[in-house]
């Protein structure tokens, strides 16, 4: 069962295979085997949105989340963000919610709202 994947990591782009064995090929460096294993074992993604800013009228400001999250649990995160709301002003970094899903990952402001 090979596996075949493009490696995100950098802009490189490595076409990395992966056998049954979990020895991966194609990679330039430690990291294109990293996150070839790491897409066979556990894949994550961070997860990027919006929310409202309630005293701002038709204003959202952007926001992700503060680590990666497991892929079979993105669904689950999203219904959160859908839920969120924050008053202006905002903040970079600023936590919105923190430790969604007990998962040791906070949602945060990416954006400057005055």
């Amino acid at each position: 069962m090979d596996r075949e994947f493009v490696c995100i990591v950098c802009p490189r782009g490595c076409q990395l295979k992966v056998d049954s064995a979990m020895n991966v090929t194609g990679n330039f460096c430690p990291r294109g085997k990293a996150y070839a294993i790491s897409e066979l074992t556990n894949p994550t993604r961070m997860v990027t949105s919006s929310i409202r800013v309630n005293n701002r009228d038709d204003l959202l400001v952007s926001v992700k989340t503060s680590n990666a999250v497991p892929k079979e649990q993105i669904n689950e995160v999203m219904s959160i963000i859908n839920s969120l709301s924050v008053s202006a002003p905002c903040h970079v970094g600023q936590v919105v919610k923190k430790n969604i899903l007990n998962l040791n990952i906070d949602i945060v402001i990416t954006k400057e709202i005055e």
